[in-house]
């Protein structure tokens, strides 16, 4: 992937901290889904007050994509910290990880994990869950 494409990226996903709704925790999370078709949803971590109703930034953006019906990406940026400043990657969590399996393909999907665009890792999806289980299994 294009560096000028990750930082178009990065830039993205931090400026969706600003739209973080993280009351409890304050641990605020933004996140840029590259579609297919080069469309950028975003997304934020929702928190609730019954903390399983929680939505972490990544499946917001999913969802967002889906709910237009794109099914298909090629990256996505996640950016995350308490009280949205950023001092470690963020990486994202288990469910997260399940809903991008189901429609990246985990080979070639890639995950990029920032702090700025000077400081960023890129991973695919079968490197943050190598014993992924997604549609194929099921055909």
């Amino acid at each position: 992937m294009e560096k000028q494409v990750i930082e178009k990226l990065i830039d993205t996903a931090i400026e969706q901290l600003k739209f973080s709704y993280a009351p409890y925790s304050n641990f605020k999370v933004g996140a840029a889904l590259l579609a297919k078709n080069g469309t950028v949803y975003t997304g934020c971590n929702i928190e609730n007050a019954a903390f399983t109703p929680t939505n972490c930034a990544e499946r917001t953006a999913f969802f967002k994509a889906v709910s237009e019906g794109v099914h298909e990406f090629d990256a996505i940026c996640i950016v995350g910290g308490k009280e949205g400043i950023l001092t470690e990657y963020a990486a994202p969590c288990g469910v997260c990880r399940q809903v991008m399996m189901e429609f990246c393909n985990p080979d070639t999907f890639q995950v990029i994990l920032a702090l700025d665009k000077e400081h960023y890792d890129v991973y695919t999806l079968r490197e943050l869950m190598p014993q992924g289980f997604g549609p194929g299994n099921l055909a």
